[in-house]
């Protein structure tokens, strides 16, 4: 072999290396025996049709009711008090007393300001993570996705979701697409079991901004316990490597039909569905 054949067979070898240490996560997967053995519930059991809309308490009632798993979303109130919601903004989701959509983002608002509003039709509104928590009251496992903001630097969502989640009873996790979150988990809370969340970015926006992200390049910093990825992109080669090489735990997110969820089966490993009942033939 010449040598600048050499150099650039080394050089491949070196980068491809650099590749898996990069992938690599905290390998602990005792953790999911028992998240293996429910189905997730997207924003709790709910039918945004009706009286029970996503990330709703009566939602998350419901998912306990059918001892399904819940995953849920927080994020802080202008005046820092962790709610339940997903969106950043609020106008898909919240309507004012005459039933107008409210706008702006939650981060603009009060607590007192936000409980004026309601979700969707419902009466029901943007619930607290303390109400939440005792509406689970330990009886399924929860997947609490971190919300936070790629400006947001403090991390602070996390320290106050975590004053809250430390006292809780029951079995849970926390994930974000926010390396910066699952960083702080580590550093703040190792022992916790933390995710990282991530999605087909490069198709799903256009933009090779995050593109590190898409293939879990920051897991060397971060070492997460899970990766939850989104399922139309199951064949994502660092998610599949994580799973194949380093056995960490696959999470298929978000499934909305039945022969979906039988397939993703056989590529990952704990599954979250929305929008049709698992228990109905």
């Amino acid at each position: 072999m010449k040598r600048n054949d050499l150099r650039i067979v080394l050089a491949g070898l070196s980068l491809a290396g650099a590749y898996l240490l990069a992938l690599r996560p905290s390998g602990r997967r005792k953790w999911a025996e028992n998240y293996r053995k429910v189905l997730f519930a997207h924003r709790g059991f709910h039918d945004n049709a009706s009286d029970r809309p996503e990330n709703s308490l009566k939602a998350f009632a419901e998912a306990v009711n059918r001892k399904y798993g819940i995953e849920l979303d927080v994020q802080l109130t202008k005046d820092g008090v962790p709610v339940v919601f997903h969106d950043f903004t609020l106008d898909r989701m919240v309507r004012d007393r005459e039933g107008r959509p409210v706008n702006g983002k939650l981060s603009d608002y009060t607590l007192e300001e936000l409980n004026r509003f309601h979700l969707l039709n419902s009466g029901e509104r943007i619930p607290l993570l303390e109400e939440v928590l005792k509406t689970a009251g330990g009886k399924v496992p929860l997947i609490v996705e971190i919300k936070m903001e790629n400006s947001d630097r403090s991390c602070e969502v996390c320290r106050k979701a975590d004053q809250l989640l430390s006292e809780y009873k029951g079995d849970y996790v926390v994930e974000s697409f926010n390396p910066r979150a699952v960083l702080w988990y580590r550093r703040n809370r190792p022992d916790l079991i933390r995710g990282q969340l991530s999605d087909g970015f490069r198709k799903e926006t256009g933009s090779l901004k995050y593109l590190p992200f898409e293939y879990l390049l920051t897991n060397f910093l971060t070492r997460p316990d899970f990766i939850a990825f989104n399922w139309k992109y199951a064949s994502n080669l660092s998610r599949r490597i994580t799973r194949s090489l380093y056995r960490c735990p696959s999470v298929a997110w978000t499934i909305r039909d039945r022969s979906v969820m039988e397939e993703m089966k056989k590529q990952f490993d704990i599954l979250i569905f929305d929008s049709f009942d698992p228990e109905k033939k």
